[in-house]
């Protein structure tokens, strides 16, 4: 299934070039929880969309963007990225009609776990993910740019 709709909000796949400007510039005013990076970058953009174009997620609200979710799977655990919607549509559960939209299709895939990163001090995103169920794991995230 490529859309769905949940109430008012339209749930529909992410579409390269053509959503790329607004997806950036709503994940560059998300605020600190959605930290913009090389990897989004639209050449990196688009070798994401040759594994799992499936799970990147778009909401939208008679036609204006308002929220979106990039998910992945590599076979074994699922994970998300880029949880973010605009700060007018927030608390109207846009987040968690991406999330669980998210979740249907990892499961579909055969996905049995995933997991997602949080930057310290975001409280707001950690209630938002215990009141969906998410359990939080005290590890440490070790990353490396590879140049």
């Amino acid at each position: 299934m490529s859309m769905s709709e949940v109430g008012l909000i339209r749930i529909r796949n992410f579409q390269y070039p053509h959503d790329y400007a607004g997806v950036y510039a709503l994940w560059s005013q998300a605020g600190p929880g959605v930290q913009v990076r090389r990897s989004d970058q639209p050449e990196e953009i688009k070798k994401k969309l040759l594994r799992d174009p499936d799970l990147f997620l778009l909401a939208e609200i008679d036609g204006k963007l308002v929220g979106t979710v990039l998910g992945g799977f590599d076979g074994r655990r699922g994970m998300v990225y880029h949880l973010a919607v605009a700060p007018l549509y927030r608390r109207q559960g846009i987040g968690e009609a991406l999330v669980k939209e998210l979740e249907r299709r990892l499961k579909e895939k055969g996905c049995i776990r995933y997991y997602l990163l949080v930057t310290q001090g975001n409280e707001d995103a950690i209630r938002f993910y215990k009141d969906q169920g998410w359990e939080r794991m005290e590890l440490h995230i070790f990353g490396k740019d590879i140049e």
